[in-house]
Order: structure tokens, then sequence, then C-alpha cells
């Protein structure tokens, strides 16, 4: 059998409006990572100020400041250069967000026993929690 060293990952642009993240999301994530669910590859929080400039800080420069002196990333810099210019063209002036790259380590099993069997995954959509709560309210209404 394959064995994967890494999981699949998803990189997110999370939007926290025109402030900076606030500690009830930093708590969710600390505690979504101390579930082994997921493993937290790279987090860098971007703003673009009213006349459009952006401002980039690494997690690791500013983690005291919110409270995650506690939280290893796995490979820093792997969001960097043309990636985060990508993801912050879709950041609006005057807001801010963090680019956040997550492994699955769920999925690492999985994703090993599929290329042994010389499978892929043809399709993946993510359907935001929202949609899908909303969705699923409706149908058991």
């Amino acid at each position: 059998m394959t064995d994967f060293a890494y999981g699949p990952v998803d990189i997110l642009l999370v939007g926290f409006g025109n402030a900076k993240p606030h500690q009830n999301l930093l708590t969710a994530l600390i505690d979504t990572l101390q579930t082994d669910a997921v493993r937290l590859i790279d987090l860098v929080l971007v703003s673009r100020s009213e006349d459009g400039s952006l401002e980039v800080e690494e997690i690791e420069d500013v983690s005291e400041v919110y409270g995650l002196g506690t939280v290893e990333l796995e490979a820093s810099g792997i969001a960097s250069g043309e990636d985060l210019d990508a993801l912050a063209a879709q950041l609006p002036a005057g807001h801010s967000a963090a680019v956040v790259v997550l492994e699955h380590t769920w999925a690492r099993r999985l994703a090993s026993a599929l290329a042994s069997e010389e499978g892929e995954v043809l399709a993946s959509e993510r359907v935001p929690a929202a949609a899908v709560n909303d969705l699923l309210t409706q149908i058991r209404s």
C-alpha cells in the first residue's frame, strides 16, 4: 500500500470583515486542531487598507498577540507569493482575512489506499456549512 505522509490539503481564505480575527474563532481553530482531524500547515493574516494596500502577517510574527503561541505549523511559508496575491485579490478594501492551509489528516489513510489501487479523486466540491444547514433545516421541517 502507498503510505502517504500527508492527506489532502485545503487552502481557505477566511474573511473577518473589517476586524482582526475574534477570539472565539481562534479558540474554535485550536479546538479543531486538537481533535487531530486536521493539521495546520500554514496560516497567514492579510488585511487590505481603505487605499487598497495589502498587509501580510506571518502567524509566527503575531502568534502571541492572538493567543496562538502553542500552535505549530507543519510547513510555514507554503502559502506565499502568488498564492497570497491571488487570494488577497478577493479581499475588499478595509477587510481582513486569514489564508489557512489545512491538511485533512483523517483522509490520509483513505488517500493512501486509493493511490495503492491506482484510484483517484475525480471531483471534489465543498458545500459551505451555512448552505448545508439551511438545506437540512428545510428538508426536516
